[in-house]
């Protein structure tokens, strides 16, 4: 059957139904022990330096002043660029990788990627990006699928850049654009790409959520349009979901639900959706996003037309944003928008200072005394899974400190939704230096600084003599906040995170992929310089 003929053809049985209004569920309620599998179909060069530098890239303290983000690599190679990430998107993540993480009982990754891995999206114009990615997107879900590791896709790189001067944004600029509505629009077009595709290609079937924007700016004041946009994310994925008859008694609203069990074209279900949505947002988005779902699926030999009863018994995903401690000057709250199971990220990295004081006790203080979780639940955010973390410090100690800091910070996340690792792995090579045995879980693992089992602690009572303790940080200042923000809690030039402990508002790390010269030291490796 032709590819227009397969549009044209819609059998399904059209019943617009006004769904109960509930709570929104606290999403799943297994434990997440996962990892990012971070710089794959998003480089970050800190990560792989040689590997970048083979590729053609540059190493610079200044990420915007070289060859150092996937932007400045394809418009310096705009010939051979897409034949570089090829080779890099098939080594990076392999079968072997998968392998290893069933046998580190990892039942949860987080895949960070571009709004470029949708291509239609991109102005080829003046965006600069590898094609291509999406086969390999679906060929690593095909591997995790297999191996029974659920996933999360994570918007990590926004269109129009949602953080300044980022590696992980794609392209390191001052000029920061996502917060408009030509691109908010761009990034609801992509979420609703990714819903569709999460139910209807079997590549995605370990797809459990979406996550809407890694790290936007902190600073509330600088993100106009963002609470507004949250709400819209939610909506576009449950209109897709209730457009393709995936019901939940969760979702609240006025949403026609496909019901039928006899043949289904998702396409046109999909638009008949937008006959009913009032929100003009939501429903532009979907109009702009059903031809590119229906040329994708055609692309991948994909059924446009299938049983209606297939997708009713698929669960609906999982939205998941930053936390609402992320930002700080009266941000909006991500709990406003849940409508459906919805998770809450945030990431924490003490490495980079302004957290607690440069020693084991401040750290086990701060860390044993934890808070973010209870303050986040009592404001609606929860469950919250620490999506991004690390052993890595920022003074010197014995190896046996990475256990006491792994034990310590695996403790207080599982109090939570539980914790996905950044990375799985980091390159192993001269250049990198000892950056693997506190970035890579693998090495970190293989090296006894982290449990085989990631459930289990090497000291269950490694919080007992600081629970309770002052946790108080005399640290004026950090090196994780962004270079263009300063917040009253601190000074640095990364992102930072503002959390509540024992009721002082103390600033937290917040980004690895941030691109600060920061000497790092080891027990087994002479100090060197990274760019993270």
């Amino acid at each position: 059957m032709s590819f227009f003929l397969k549009l044209l053809y819609s059998l399904s049985l059209f019943t617009a139904t006004v769904l109960p209004t509930v709570a929104s569920s606290t999403g799943s309620s297994d434990k997440i022990y996962g990892v990012n599998i971070g710089s794959w179909l998003l480089i970050e060069p800190w990560m792989l330096p040689e590997e970048w530098l083979a590729m053609g890239g540059e190493i610079c303290d200044d990420c915007s002043g070289c060859i150092r983000t996937e932007f400045a690599l394809v418009e310096a190679y705009p010939d051979t660029a897409d034949k570089v990430f090829e080779q890099h998107w098939n080594t990076w993540f392999t079968q072997d990788d998968v392998d290893k993480l069933v046998e580190l009982k990892i039942n949860a990754v987080r895949i960070p990627l571009g709004y470029w891995i949708v291509e239609q999206l991109v102005d080829r114009k003046t965006e600069f990006y590898p094609k291509g990615g999406f086969k390999h997107l679906k060929r690593g879900l095909r591997q995790l699928k297999d191996a029974g590791i659920k996933v999360m896709l994570d918007h990590h790189a926004l269109p129009g850049v949602q953080t300044p001067n980022q590696m992980f944004a794609g392209v390191c600029t001052t000029d920061v654009q996502f917060y408009t509505d030509y691109n908010y629009h761009r990034a609801l077009v992509w979420s609703a790409v990714m819903a569709a595709m999460s139910h209807l290609d079997p590549d995605f079937g370990s797809v459990y959520s979406i996550e809407a924007v890694n790290e936007p700016i902190m600073n509330a004041t600088q993100t106009p349009g963002y609470g507004d946009f949250q709400k819209n994310f939610v909506s576009v994925v449950r209109a897709v979901e209730t457009g393709l008859g995936i019901v939940s008694d969760y979702f609240s609203g006025n949403l026609p639900v496909h019901t039928t069990s006899g043949p289904l074209n998702v396409t046109s279900a999909i638009l008949d959706v937008d006959g009913v949505i009032t929100n003009v947002a939501v429903g532009k988005a979907i109009i702009d996003a059903a031809p590119i779902i229906a040329q994708m699926l055609w692309e991948y030999d994909i059924d446009v037309i299938v049983p209606g009863s297939d997708l009713a018994s698929k669960n609906p995903l999982n939205t998941t944003f930053m936390d609402i401690g992320w930002q700080y000057n009266n941000p909006p709250n991500p709990a406003d928008a849940a409508n459906g199971p919805q998770d809450y990220d945030n990431h924490l990295y003490y490495n980079f200072g302004g957290v607690a004081d440069a020693n084991a006790d401040a750290y086990l203080q701060s860390m044993c005394n934890l808070e973010r979780i209870s303050s986040d639940a009592a404001q609606g955010n929860s469950p919250l899974v620490f999506g991004e973390w690390s052993i890595a410090t920022n003074f010197d100690h014995s190896d046996d400190f990475y256990k006491k800091w792994g034990d310590a910070q695996k403790r207080s996340y599982s109090m939570g939704g539980g914790w996905m690792f950044w990375n799985f792995k980091i390159e192993n090579s001269e250049t990198a230096g000892s950056l693997s045995n506190t970035w890579s879980y693998f090495d970190a693992v293989e090296r006894g600084f982290l449990t085989k089992d990631p459930s289990e602690l090497f000291d269950p009572h490694v919080c007992d003599a600081y629970i309770g303790t002052s946790t108080t940080s005399t640290t004026a200042s950090s090196t994780a906040a962004s270079s263009t923000e300063t917040s009253s809690t601190a000074t640095s030039s990364a992102e930072a995170s503002s959390i509540t402990t024992s009721s002082t508002v103390i600033s937290s790390a917040a980004i690895t992929s941030t691109e600060v010269s920061s000497t790092v030291t080891s027990s087994t490796a002479t100090s060197f310089t990274v760019f993270i």
